[in-house]
Parts: C-alpha cells; sequence; structure tokens
C-alpha cells in the first residue's frame, strides 16, 4: 500500500493529530506532523496499543481449538419388544494452527517461485506454438512450389510430345492437327460472343416492341381523334328537311320513269328520258347527285333528355335513352351493379346511370292526381302577420328545458327522464299581448336529425350556453343547423347565477364561429339570464319580437291549412296521434288531411296542456287524432277537399315509397355480394326496435347503426312506434334478435312469447345506457385476439447424454417459471433455431411440473438433440386478450 502522512492518517482512524504523535513517541518511534508513516511503523504502532490494551500484539496463540456439542434423541427397541429412548452426544474438536512469520515468507517465496516457473512454461509453450506454425507454413509454401513446378514440367513435356508428334507427322496432318486445336478455340469464343449477342438482340427486340407499340397506339389515337372531328364536321352539314323533302320527290320521279323507260325498251319502242344517265366504269349507270341519297348515318352518338321518375326497369331506362339494354347493364356493371334487363331501380341509380352515358337527365313526378289535388287548395284572404316559431337549441344540462320552464310557468324537465329531453315539444305562450311559439329540441348528440328538423321549420334559433361550461360539441352543430336553414341566431347565456359563470368566454368562443356579438359590430343578440332565479328571461322575449318584427312574418290566416309534423306516435286508446305545426290557413276540426302517406279526417284536436280546441292558425302546434297511420316526423301536412282524392294519393305514395324501398334493398344486396363473399362470415347483433316517438327511432337506429364495424355489425330487423306486440316477438324469435323497448313495455301476449323462446327484452327510458349495453353486447362478439407470454428462461450450463432420452440439459432458471407443459423455444445466439415441448423435467431425480426461478434443473427436449452449452430455453404460453369496439 502507498505511504500516508500523519495528518492523513490521523483523518482515517478519527483521531487528533497530537494524540497520535504522542502515540507514536511511546511506541518509540519519533515522527513530525507532515511526516509520512510507513507500514512498518503502522504494525509497530498497533502492536504496541494492543499490549498497552492487555493483548498479546503480534505474538498471538499459534494453536487454537474449537470444540462444539450437538445432542440427539434415538428410539431404540429393546429385548422386551419395547422402544426406548437414548440420549446420544456427539463432540468434535478441530484445532487451528496459526503459521509463523518464517513460514509465511516461506510460502510467498514457494507462491512467487511457481508464478514464475508457469510463466515460463507459458512463454515456452508460445515459443514452440510459433515454430509449429512457420514449420507448417514452410512446408504449405514448398507443397505449393512443387506442385506448381509438377504443372509446368508436365505442360512443357505434353509441348514437347505435341511437337514430337508434329515433327513425326507429315505436313498436311500438322497442319490438320494445329487447325482443329484453332478451330476449337474459334467455336468457344463464338459460342460466348453468340450468347451475348442473342442476349443484347433480346433486349433490343423489346425495346422495338415496346416502341412499335407506344407509336401504334399514338397513330390510333390520332386517327381516333380525325375521325370523330370528321363526323362533327360531317353532322354540322346535314342536308336541311325541305332539301331532303326536294331530293325524295326527284327519286320517286325519276324512277317511276326508268321503270316506263324499261318498258318501251322491252317493246323496242323509243324513249325520250328526262334525263341522261352517264355511265361509269364496266358500263354500269352512274346515278347523278339529285339521286343521292339525302339521309346520312349520324356517326355521333346521339345525346338525349331522359326523363326519370322515382323508380325506373332497366329496359325501360334503356329505351328512353335509345340505346340496348345490353348496354345499360353492361354500364352498371361497371359502376359495381350486377342487374337484369327487367330488374327496377331506384331514381338516384338510373340518374347515375343516363349521366354516366351523356345523357342529360330531368327527375319528374309521375303522380298527376297529387299534383291536381295539391293545386286544388287555395288561400283565402290576404297574408297577416303571425307569431313567430322559435327553436331553442344548445347542450345537454345547459338548460334549454328549464328556460322554458321558466317562461312557462311550468315543470316539464322533471318528467323527462334522466333530466334530458327525448322528443321535440312545441308550445306557444303570451307575453306583453304577443305570442310566441317555441321548439324544445334534445340537446343530446344522438338527436342531430331531429334538432336539423327543427331548424327548417323555424324562424328563430335561441341558442343556449352555460356561462360556466361555455361552447360545446352540441352548440357548434346547433349553430351549423341555424346557418343551414338561414334562421337569425339568438344567443342566451344561461347559469349566470352561478359563481363559474364567465359570459366574456362564451363571446370569445362563439366569436371564433363568426357568430359575432352587436356590441362587437355583428349581428347578434346575446342576453344574459338565469333559467332559475328568473334574470333577463324578459330581455330574451323582447329580444325575440325585435327580431320577429324585423323578419316582417305574415302568412295567411284563412283558408286551407298547410303546415309540418313535428312528432308522431301511436296512442293505444286514441290510435295514431300527430302533433303538427299549422304554418299557414286554418285548420279546423273535420278537415281532410293528407300526411305524408298517410290521410284522415280530423276527429279531434288538443293543444300542448292537453285541452280539445276546434281550430288552430298559423304558428300554433296542435295534436290531432284520425289519421290512417303514423306519418313521419318531417312530412308535410296539407288538407284537401276530397277525402276519396287524398285516398288515392296516399295509396300511391305507398306504392312508390314499397317500389323504391324495395330497389334500395335490392341494390345494396348486390352491391354488397362481392363484398359479403370475400369479406366471409361478418357476426350481426339484430335488434327489433320500439318507441314511443318516431323521432325516437329514428334517432336510436342512427345511433346504433353507427356503432357497426367490419367485424360486428347491428342491423335493425324491425322498427316502429307504440308497445311491444306478439308480432314483434316472433320476429325477435325468427331473426335471433334482441327486443329493445324505449319508453315502452310488451303486453301479455308478447310476453308470454318472450319467455317461451327465451328472448332478450330490455327496456330503456334513457338512451345514453341503450347505447353503452349494445355496444358492450356488440365487443363480446368480436373474434378474440391472442397473444403470446414469455414465463419463464433457463440457460444451459452443461449437456449430458442420456441412452433413453438423448441430450439432457442441465439448466439454470434464470426468469420467471419453467412448466413441462408450456411450449418452448430454444434460442442460440438470441435466435431461435428450434420451437417444440418438453420431453421430460426433472430437479434431481424427481419429475417435476415447474422450476422456479433461480433453481436448476434437467431439460429433455422433445424431438431435438443439438442443446449445446450456453442455448436458452424459453417457456411462453399463448393467452387471450379481451377485446372492446
Amino acid at each position: 500500500m502507498a505511504e500516508v502522512n500523519v495528518e492523513k492518517l490521523a483523518g482515517d482512524i478519527g483521531t487528533t493529530v497530537d494524540k497520535l504523535l504522542q502515540q507514536f513517541s511511546q511506541a518509540g518511534i519519533t515522527k513530525q506532523a507532515g511526516d509520512n508513516v510507513t507500514e512498518a511503523e503502522k504494525a509497530t504502532l498497533l502492536d504496541h496499543l494492543s499490549k498497552q490494551h492487555g493483548g498479546t500484539g503480534s505474538e498471538g496463540p499459534a494453536r487454537m481449538t474449537l470444540q462444539r456439542k450437538s445432542k440427539s434423541t434415538l428410539s431404540v427397541t429393546g429385548s422386551t419388544g419395547k422402544a426406548k429412548a437414548v440420549q446420544v452426544e456427539v463432540r468434535k474438536t478441530r484445532t487451528y494452527v496459526k503459521k509463523s512469520a518464517v513460514e509465511q515468507e516461506q510460502e510467498q517465496q514457494r507462491l512467487a517461485a511457481e508464478e514464475k516457473a508457469r510463466l515460463e512454461e507459458q512463454q515456452k509453450a508460445e515459443q514452440e506454438a510459433a515454430e509449429l506454425k512457420a514449420k507448417q507454413e514452410a512446408e504449405r509454401k514448398a507443397k505449393e512450389d512443387a506442385d506448381r513446378k509438377a504443372k509446368e514440367e508436365a505442360k512443357r513435356k505434353a509441348d514437347a510430345e505435341r511437337k514430337a508428334k508434329q515433327q513425326q507427322m507429315t505436313p498436311e496432318q500438322s497442319a490438320k492437327s494445329e487447325k482443329d486445336r484453332i478451330e476449337a478455340e474459334r467455336l468457344q469464343k463464338e459460342a460466348e460472343e453468340a450468347a451475348l449477342k442473342k442476349a443484347e438482340e433480346e433486349a433490343k427486340r423489346q425495346a422495338e416492341e415496346a416502341r412499335k407499340l407506344a407509336e401504334e397506339n399514338s397513330a390510333r389515337w390520332k386517327k381516333e381523334e380525325e375521325e370523330r372531328k370528321k363526323r362533327e364536321e360531317t353532322a354540322d352539314h346535314h342536308l336541311t328537311t325541305s332539301t331532303y323533302a326536294r331530293e325524295a320527290e326527284d327519286v320517286a320521279d325519276a324512277r317511276e320513269e326508268q321503270g316506263s323507260r324499261r318498258a318501251k325498251k322491252k317493246k323496242k319502242a323509243p324513249a325520250k328520258d328526262k334525263f341522261v344517265a352517264s355511265k361509269g366504269k364496266k358500263g354500269k349507270l352512274k346515278a347523278p347527285a339529285s339521286l343521292q341519297h339525302g339521309f346520312q348515318k349520324p356517326t355521333a352518338d346521339v345525346k338525349n333528355e331522359v326523363r326519370i321518375s322515382e323508380t325506373i326497369t332497366v329496359a325501360e331506362l334503356a329505351s328512353r335513352m335509345a340505346v340496348k339494354g345490353a348496354e345499360v347493364v353492361k354500364t352498371m356493371m361497371k359502376m359495381g351493379d350486377m342487374v337484369t334487363i327487367n330488374q327496377v331501380i331506384d331514381q338516384e341509380t338510373a340518374q347515375l346511370v343516363a349521366e354516366e352515358m351523356g345523357h342529360k337527365v330531368i327527375i319528374v313526378k309521375e303522380n298527376e292526381l297529387e299534383q291536381t289535388v295539391l293545386n286544388d287548395r287555395h288561400e283565402d284572404g290576404k297574408s297577416e302577420p303571425r307569431a313567430p316559431v322559435v327553436t331553442v337549441m344548445g347542450h345537454v344540462d345547459h338548460g334549454k328545458t328549464s328556460t322554458l320552464d321558466y317562461i312557462r310557468s311550468a315543470k316539464v324537465a322533471s318528467g323527462e327522464a334522466g333530466g334530458i329531453t327525448q322528443h321535440i315539444g312545441a308550445y306557444h305562450v303570451e307575453t306583453n299581448g304577443n305570442m310566441i311559439t317555441f321548439l324544445d329540441t334534445p340537446g343530446h348528440a344522438a338527436f342531430t336529425s331531429m334538432r336539423a328538423r327543427g331548424a327548417k321549420a323555424t324562424d328563430i334559433v335561441i341558442l343556449v350556453v352555460a356561462a360556466d361550461d361555455g361552447v360545446m360539441p352540441q352548440t357548434k352543430e346547433a349553430v351549423q343547423h341555424a346557418r343551414a336553414a338561414g334562421v337569425p341566431l339568438i344567443i342566451a347565456v344561461n347559469k349566470m347565477d352561478k359563481e363559474g359563470a364567465d359570459p366574456d368566454r362564451v363571446k370569445n368562443e362563439l366569436a371564433q364561429l363568426d357568430v359575432i356579438p352587436e356590441d362587437w359590430g355583428g349581428d347578434t343578440q346575446y342576453v344574459h339570464i338565469s333559467a332559475k332565479t328568473g334574470l333577463g328571461i324578459d330581455d330574451l322575449l323582447e329580444a325575440v319580437l325585435m327580431q320577429s318584427e324585423l323578419l316582417e312574418l305574415n302568412a295567411p290566416s284563412e283558408g286551407m291549412a298547410a303546415g309540418v309534423v313535428i312528432e308522431s306516435r301511436l296512442d293505444k286508446g286514441r290510435g295514431p296521434v300527430a302533433s303538427i305545426l299549422v304554418q299557414s290557413g286554418t285548420l279546423n276540426q273535420g278537415d281532410i288531411v293528407l300526411c305524408g302517406l298517410e290521410y284522415g279526417r280530423v276527429r279531434a284536436m288538443r293543444d300542448e296542456n292537453g285541452k280539445d280546441i276546434k281550430s288552430a292558425g298559423p304558428s300554433i302546434p296542435v295534436e290531432i287524432l284520425g289519421l290512417s297511420g303514423i306519418p313521419a316526423a318531417g312530412d308535410e301536412a296539407t288538407v284537401v277537399k276530397d277525402e276519396r282524392k287524398a285516398r288515392e294519393v296516399a295509396l300511391y305514395r305507398q306504392g312508390k315509397f314499397r317500389d323504391v324501398k324495395l330497389a334500395r334493398q335490392q341494390k345494396a344486396k348486390l352491391e354488397n355480394m362481392f363484398t359479403n363473399m370475400t369479406e366471409g362470415d361478418v357476426s350481426e347483433v339484430n335488434v327489433v326496435l320500439k318507441a314511443d316517438v318516431q323521432g325516437s327511432i329514428e334517432a336510436i337506429s342512427d345511433s346504433l347503426t353507427k356503432l357497426s364495424t367490419d367485424e360486428v355489425k347491428v342491423k335493425i330487423v324491425g322498427s316502429g312506434v307504440g308497445g311491444i306486440t306478439e308480432t314483434d316477438a316472433t320476429l325477435a324469435a325468427a331473426s335471433n334478435a334482441i327486443v329493445v323497448g324505449f319508453n315502452v313495455r310488451a303486453d301479455a301476449s308478447a310476453r308470454k312469447v318472450i319467455d317461451s323462446e327465451n328472448l332478450d327484452l330490455r327496456y330503456y327510458s334513457v338512451i345514453y345506457a341503450l347505447i353503452e349495453e349494445v355496444k358492450q353486447a356488440m365487443s363480446g362478439m368480436l373474434a378474440p385476439e391472442f397473444k403470446q407470454e414469455i414465463i419463464g428462461l433457463a440457460e444451459v450450463r452443461d449437456v449430458f447424454k442420456s441412452p433413453k432420452i438423448g441430450a439432457i440439459a442441465g439448466c439454470m432458471v434464470t426468469e420467471g417459471t419453467i412448466k413441462r407443459s408450456a411450449p418452448i423455444r430454444v434460442l442460440r445466439d438470441n435466435v431461435v433455431i428450434y420451437e417444440g415441448e418438453l420431453e421430460s423435467l426433472r430437479r434431481f431425480k424427481d419429475d417435476v411440473q415447474d422450476v422456479r426461478n433461480g433453481m436448476e434443473c434437467g431439460i429433455g427436449v422433445k424431438n431435438y438433440n443439438d442443446v449445446r452449452v450456453g442455448d436458452q430455453i424459453e417457456v411462453f404460453e399463448t393467452v387471450e386478450v379481451q377485446r372492446s369496439l
């Protein structure tokens, strides 16, 4: 070890320098503070301190004896056959002898001598190896030189023998031999050149063929372009109708005179022709210009105006386009539609086919009776100011219904499931002598189509935005719907009574959507309200009335009414019920109403509070009874005079709707035919859906359909408004579907079928839960994924040979657990060289099922004997991973 000074030594042993110097002095060693201390001086000081504290110093005991006792009890059977307990004491003694300093020094000298001898032996071995390598290299070179000389000698002898033979040959034979040799060399060289030349010619030929093909295509395209231009020029110079008629008359006269001339020629009588026909080649008569046909076959395709109704057959479409039916079928096949000549296609498909073939399409309605019935309507009287129709929109839980509650002084929100609105509600209120009609639309994302329909039937949109939440996704959608309908916006900033209210944040976020407030130079009114305390409600109503005055809303109050269906449902006691917003005229009890595919006489009318009324003017929402069925929400409602004509129009619409639906279904089937063949089986979740109103049916169907993926699809096999009936349960049993009721229940007969068929019946009142549970059911139908997990790793330390099994790998488990039942892989240099299973797994001499980390084991790999030291045996298992949408 290196020498250290006194100060560092004092710091290392934790004492002062003065005390250490005093101890050195007592030990007979004179030191100063900066002097170095040798190892011998350290030993002397340590020996002095040991003796000072009662020790023996460096002269310790040369011998040390250790004694150990252990007692145990043995059970010994005596002469009487009884067991006796015998105490056995085992005494062990071990003596350790300490070597003296002389012996230690001799031992060190012996070890040094052995190390020196080992190094000399190693150097000698290396020198011998170098000499052996040099000797082998010299022998290799000598052998190579000998081989080279032997080859040269053999070649020289062969040349000498060839020259000797040439000398013995006649000049002719010698020349022939030399000629043969030269010819053989020439043929070999020519073969090589021919192969090279052949490859070059093949490349040139391919290049020439490509060039010729390009020239032919260019020439063909140029020729087609010239023919097209020529056809256009020819088409521009067709004869007019009058010229064609005159030429036709000349041809008729010429044929008549030609016939009379032939008759006279047979009688050998002189003939007097009106014209002289010139003879052409081979003595044939050449017709004059007046006899040449004036009509030329059109060289360009004729483009027609094609009139297409709601449905049309392929043959009829081909006839209207003046082409063969096979051409239409071929065109539709190119577009991906497999059709037959007599198949009915819908209007949209027919329009695409006709436009693809270059024709102009005119969409027509073939129902003249419908036009006659609608034209019979007449509006009496002049237009008068009407109440504005206001739609309240906004995000979920931003306070739309609560705002209307305060205006109407009624708690509508408490009756809604989950506190959210799921139907379109229509109400009219009077304020300051003026009337306003409100439409309350749901704010949930699933009701986008319902909000869009609400915006189309409205004059003004009130957008409710919570001051603490700001702009949310459905808020942006409401702005888009209002702009699409072209109606003005009034922003109601709600929840101003809360502590976290921030109206400036609402203005900034809406300004990014180009909704600029009036105080910033825009045209949008902002009103701060609180639906809870009533703050700003009067200002909101004044803003609505002010906006309606600017719009100058007018409608005739007398005459036959027209409106739009807001909502429809099936009432068990009253039958089909439709909520209608009257837009013009007056709807009276007893009027005949045509609503989309349904019609009927108004048997009763009620307002939004359930009171019976006899008539309703513009901007008044009413519920009517007496229709033949449930109309679709958004259908136009029109009053007609004749009930028979209304029935005919409704039946015609139903037939057309059925034809269009079948055409679209057929189109979908044919379009997806090849897709289904390639995709294989796709899991489907069949659903029979019943709800209380038509709007909920649309919203839920749309949301469930959007859940479909490439692996799992939702199929609505049946839907309708009203309770769950026996027919619905039978349909669900036949199609293996789940029955979903939204705010409706199953009757006794339906429950009986559901119980007997063991069907899955689910009731919901909130759309969130419905969508989530269907999504979970679809996740369970997804094909499972499998992945491999490594559970153990063993390193081969040694390999033993067994006569029965073969190679046995002695391994140390370095990670995880080795299981006998699990598959394995053998890795060499981290590369998989074999994959299989274990033949045996042993711990010492026992067969075991698993071996844990840090333990040794013997492994026999089945059907594989090339296990080497350093290989790794990896044990893995395949686990299933649960998937979700």
